[in-house]
């Protein structure tokens, strides 16, 4: 089975940086998207950014700019993210799009950045 395990989540300050790490197991993962959604309290899961097997990366608007993610080894997917906003504040949850009806989670990490 496909296992992801999140870590870095924590309390930051606004402005202030976390780094998050997400370790997947289980398969080969170099020709596998990797990413990061997030779910704050009331609102719908929100995607946050992915890097693909190819090596493209994107983002949601919402941290462009502020978040970089990076693929460090082939099983090992980070997202930097600098000049926190309160709105950042959420439980981010490593992600894996297997293939079409299976999609990977890992348990999730929470971010709480304080005002």
């Amino acid at each position: 089975q496909v296992q992801l395990v999140e870590s870095g989540g924590g309390l930051v300050q606004a402005g202030g940086s976390l780094r998050l790490s997400c370790t997947a197991s289980g398969t080969t993962f170099s020709d596998y998207t990797l990413g990061w959604y997030r779910q704050a309290p009331g609102k719908r899961r929100e995607w946050v950014a992915h890097v693909t097997g190819g090596g493209a990366i994107d983002y949601a608007d919402s941290v462009k700019g502020r978040f970089i993610i990076s693929k460090d080894s082939e099983n090992t997917v980070i997202l930097q993210m600098t000049r926190t906003k309160p709105e950042d504040t959420a439980v981010y949850y490593c992600w894996l799009p297997y293939t079409i009806g299976q999609e990977w989670w890992g348990q999730g990490t929470q971010v709480t950045v304080s005002s």
